[in-house]
Formats: C-alpha cells, structure tokens, sequence
C-alpha cells in the first residue's frame, strides 16, 4: 500500500481487491466512498434466496448471480432496507430468504405493525393538525401579543416567566415529531418503509426554522407516509400543495406580476346573500387594515422596501421544483423555464397567507396569460389545472426518471451507482407512470445491490447510526426528546437542514476527524449507559456474553453486532481495548450525551462532562458501535 500523509494521519490507498477495514486508517475509510470490505473475502450465491424461497413475482435480476456471500446478502438487506437487525433478525431472513422477505417490506401494509402504532399514540401532539398546534402553542411573538394586551401594556416579571416558559412550550411538538421519527424507525416492523419517508423527506427537504413551517410538519410527515412507496406524481402533487411546502419555499405568497392578466374569482352555489355579506364585511376589515399597514409603511421606508419584494412573482418553489424535485441540475431546464413554472403556479397558497391554513387556490392572483415550459404551449386563461398539467408534464419527463432512479440507487446500491443499474430503474420508473415501489424493486433486487462493491460502501448518516445502534442492542424506543438530540449533535438535525436540497447521500460528507471523534464517543457513550434507555444487561446476548473470556466476548460482539467478519486490525481493537484513533487524540469528551433538563439547550464546552469510562465486556460492546464495519452499511 502507498502512504500518504494528511495532517498527522497516515492515510492509505487501498487497492480495490483489497479491501480489509482498518482502525489504522479509520478517517480515510470512513470519508472514502465505495471502499467495502466482504470480511472473509468470499463470494457466492445466497443459499436462502433459491427458487424455492423467492416470492412469485420473481423478477430476472433476482435470478442473476451474486456476488456477496449468503450471510453478507442477509447484512446487505437489513442494513440497506431497514435500519440495522435487531437480535434475531439475521436468523429470521435466513428462514424467509432474502427475496421473500424483500417482497415482504415492499408491501408494508400487509404487515402488522400495531406497537408501532401504539407508540405514536403516545406522542399526543404528533397527531395535531397545523391548526390545533397553532392554538395550543402560538408563536412566541402572537404569545407576547397576547400577554401585553391582557396587561394593559405592563409587562410583570410573573408575565415574563409564562411567557419564557409558553416560548419554550412551542417548541415542543417539534420535539415530539422528532422523537416519534427516531422511534418509528427503531421499532418499526415496516422498517423499508420508514427508509423512505426518510428519503423522501430528504429529497423534499423542508425547514422547520422557516417563519411558521414548523406548524405544518406533523402534516407533512403524514403526507410523505402516505406516499411514500406509491406513485410519484401523486407524492409530488401532495407535497406542492403542503402548507409546509408552500411556507418553506414561500409559493404562498407568489402572484401575478403587475399587469398580467388574472382570473376572476368563481362564485359557487354556495356562495348566498348571507355569505355575500359576510365576505363583504371581511373585505371592509381587510380594507381598513392593509391603510393601516400601509400608514406604517410610509412612515418606515424599509417595511416598504420589504412588502415591494415580497409582492410579485416568487421563483423559489419553481427553481426547486425542477432542479431538486423532478428534472435534476441538468435537466435541460432554462431561467426562463424557471419564469412560466413560477407564473404556472401563482396562487397556489394558504387559505389564511401568513396565518396559515391549508391549501387553496385563488384565481384573482394567479397569471393566467400564456405560456411555454420546456417547450410545451399552455394556453392562456387556465387556472388551477395549469399548475396540476406542470406537474404532469415534469413527473412524466425522462430527465425526472434518470433523476430519481440516481438518486434511489446512490440511496440503496453506493455512491456512485452503476450507470446500468440507474438506467434499468429509470425504465422502470417510465414503464410504470413513476410507480415508486417498483422502482424500488428494480434497485434492491439488482445484481448491483448484491454485488462485492456494494457490500458495506455507504457510511451511515447519523440517523441511521442511532437507530442502528439502538435496534442492535434492543434499547427500547425513547419517547422523549433526548435520542433525536443525540442525532443533530452527530450533525443531522431531523427537519434542521436549512437548505433545500437536504442532507447529502454520500459519506464523504459525513466524514472528518471531528466527526469520526463524534461516532467514536458516541460508541462508547452508549456503551456507558448514558444514552436515554439504554442498559446493557437488557441485551439478549449480554448474560450469555458476560460468562465467556475475553476471546469468547470479542468472538461474540463480532458475531452479534459486525455481521460475523472484520478485519484484524478491529479484531486487536476489541482485545486490546484501545482505540488507536482516539488514543492519538486523548480525546473522550462526551459531547453527545443529553440530561432530562438539556431539552431546550446545548451544553458549552465547560459543561460537558467526560464520559464515563465502559470496562469489561460494555468497553467491547462500545469500541464495536465506533468500529468502521459498523459505522457502514
């Protein structure tokens, strides 16, 4: 191998048919994507997946040859298309076969998921709508308002405490979703199917920072749920009528530039004299307060500096829609392309604007001249069926399936998905109007799913880490705030990615000395036992484990928590009981671990307290969780 030398850190180029994972090299194998390592180096077909096991809907490439092992295709499996094995697991796909069960986690709704169910139950504002969340927990700044208006204007120090304390208060049904997304994807029978609302909530990544989106997110993760394995054009028509959508990307307040032509409003049966009133008198109040807001205006120039940018055509969802959502960067979309979407979707807004509401579209803003997009005519005079004929013709766009067959295999396969396995998932995303579950099916049945390069070439996020390390110790789900913590201190705030094109998909990303250090600790932290909930001795296989010497404890973390192989240099890990990349920094410090009180802060440096030091068979368990075979998937 050729050395190299990086900071103070040997670094290495592996030769790709020698792929052994190293802890000496643990930064450059952790940050290199595609590097794998098979464990014991061999190849075959999986025994479990014969014709005899595989579901009748056996496609050509589940019949194809594979080049991982049996064991190592039950590990693919699980650690692609579900969120690690919890104890039992392994043993449970080999008696099903790796087909069947695949086929199995393609249709979610045949399984019996109802602890699950029973759990989300417990998150009482996770099932409040957006309206509901509103009431019970204002913003801090309608919180204020209210407060000052019950004290005349005088504010006492007993007022500033409930005030402080309803602030915090509204940010709590953040938390709740937060942990609920955690712990589904920890005790979830259905486990492909949160795989994907995770993607998909990635793909259509929204802000929970942005102004109120945070309102709109329980929604938001039932409109993804929904969807999530279904057809693509209709996931994609949901998610441009989302409040969160329209709040985040602010389509809500786009209209029609001055002096293009709008649309009148249309009067429905039900609109009677009595309405008529009423809508005449709500027309009076609005009246007298946009003279009011525009008093204000004129006596502070930059409010008038803001309403002016405001008002008019936004691009933003438009520009998102076709570079992140269908088409890709180079989807052969022009700035101008960008314009008529925009225009397209004027009036596509929130039944209250700022205050929320769900969707609704208002034809007296929306720009009903003429319009060309991509080079399609839309003639003038259409309304909201403009908007939902843009979306047809983006869903349908072959640009749209390359895209997205891309990004589900570099999702499920590696980094750099192999260009044949891509197109055949593209084809089939056509073939099928954007059928997401067969799609999907095409990837993870692929020979390139299954093939050696692929075999642990993706680092985990840290999502996927927490909730891997929790299912393959049996830590019950944490239905507080704390675990959903934990993940955005590693780096991946659930709904904290300002940004429109969400968290990367490949492990560079991931990866640097500060972050490996976080994974290293975050290892022995659980081993500790101060991640919320977890107890070692509630371990199946720690009783059994405890009994054994030193050799027979390494043997079995190897086979309990590393898929059965890894390289000799994490096997003298495990021995020794020293981690080589910790070690050269002297670095233990806990930076992840999360009191009961921590809800509503982040601790500074000085109150971090070290981590407790794991001995004896927990100090196995904890150099495991940060050794590289884990740390990929």
């Amino acid at each position: 191998m050729a050395a190299e030398s990086v900071g103070n850190v040997p670094q290495y180029r592996i030769p790709r048919r020698s792929r052994a994972l190293t802890w000496a090299t643990t930064a450059v194998l952790l940050a290199a994507s595609g590097c794998a390592s098979s464990g014991s180096g061999a190849t075959g077909r999986d025994a479990g997946s014969s014709s005899a096991n595989a579901p009748e809907r056996q496609t050509a490439d589940a019949r194809a040859p594979r080049e991982q092992t049996a064991d190592q295709q039950v590990q693919q499996v699980l650690n692609r298309l579900a969120f690690g094995p919890r104890p039992g697991d392994v043993e449970a796909v080999r008696r099903m076969g790796v087909d069947a069960w695949i086929a199995r986690q393609l249709t979610p709704e045949r399984i019996a998921d109802s602890a699950t169910t029973a759990l989300v139950r417990s998150y009482t504002t996770v099932a409040m709508s957006a309206d509901q969340l509103l009431a019970e927990y204002p913003p801090a700044n309608v919180a204020l308002a209210a407060a000052a208006r019950r004290a005349n204007g005088v504010m006492t120090a007993e007022d500033s405490a409930k005030l402080r304390q309803q602030t915090r208060r509204s940010a709590q049904f953040l938390g709740a979703l937060a942990s609920s997304r955690v712990a589904r994807a920890v005790v979830s029978e259905r486990q492909l199917e949160e795989v994907l609302v995770d993607f998909w909530e990635n793909h259509f990544n929204v802000f929970a920072g942005k102004d109120r989106t945070r309102y709109f997110l329980n929604d938001y993760d039932r409109t993804i749920r929904q969807h999530a394995l279904g057809n693509f054009r209709e996931l994609l028509g949901a998610v441009a009528k989302s409040p969160a959508m329209l709040s985040y990307l602010d389509n809500w307040q786009s209209v029609a530039d001055s002096g293009r032509p709008t649309l009148r409003p249309s009067r429905g049966a039900a609109n009677g004299a009595r309405a008529g009133v009423s809508n005449r008198a709500a027309q009076r109040r609005a009246e007298v307060a946009r003279q009011r807001v525009m008093e204000r205006m004129a006596q502070h120039p930059a409010l008038q500096q803001l309403a002016q940018r405001r008002r008019g055509l936004n691009e933003n969802y438009a520009r998102e829609l076709m570079e992140l959502h269908t088409l890709g960067v180079d989807g052969g979309y022009t700035q101008q392309d960008v314009v008529e979407v925009a225009r397209a979707l004027t009036g596509w807004t929130l039944a209250r604007g700022a205050q929320g509401g769900g969707y609704q579209f208002r034809p007296q803003v929306h720009d009903a001249g003429a319009k060309t997009i991509l080079g399609k005519a839309f003639p003038a005079g259409r309304g909201e069926e403009e908007g939902e004929a843009v979306l047809d013709l983006l869903a349908s766009h072959p640009k749209t399936a390359t895209f997205i067959a891309t990004k589900l295999a570099r999702r499920f396969v590696s980094d750099t998905p192999p260009p044949a396995v891509v197109a055949r998932a593209a084809a089939t995303f056509q073939r099928t109007n954007g059928d997401i579950r067969e799609t999907v099916r095409t990837i993870v049945t692929s020979p390139e799913f299954f093939s050696a390069d692929a075999y642990r070439s993706k680092v985990k996020s840290p999502f996927e880490l927490v909730t891997s390390a929790m299912r393959a110790l049996q830590v019950p789900a944490d239905a507080t705030p704390r675990t959903a913590q934990v993940v955005s201190r590693l780096g991946q705030p659930i709904f904290g990615h300002q940004a429109p094109n969400g968290y990367p998909e490949t492990g560079d990303a991931w990866m640097n000395t500060g972050a490996i250090l976080n994974r290293i600790n975050f290892g022995l932290t659980v081993a500790s036992g101060r991640m919320p909930g977890v107890r070692l001795t509630q371990w199946s296989a720690f009783s059994t484990l405890s009994s054994l010497d030193l050799t027979g404890q390494v043997d079995g973390v190897v086979r309990e928590l590393l898929g059965g192989a890894v390289s000799n240099d994490t096997r003298q890990v495990l021995l020794t009981g020293t981690n080589p990349f910790l070690a050269a920094r002297a670095a233990a410090a806990d930076t992840l671990v999360v009191d009961d009180d921590d809800s509503a802060k982040v601790m500074a440096p000085r109150q971090r307290r070290a981590t407790a030091a794991p001995t004896g068979l927990a100090l196995i368990v904890g150099l495991a969780l940060g050794a590289p075979e884990f740390q990929r998937r």
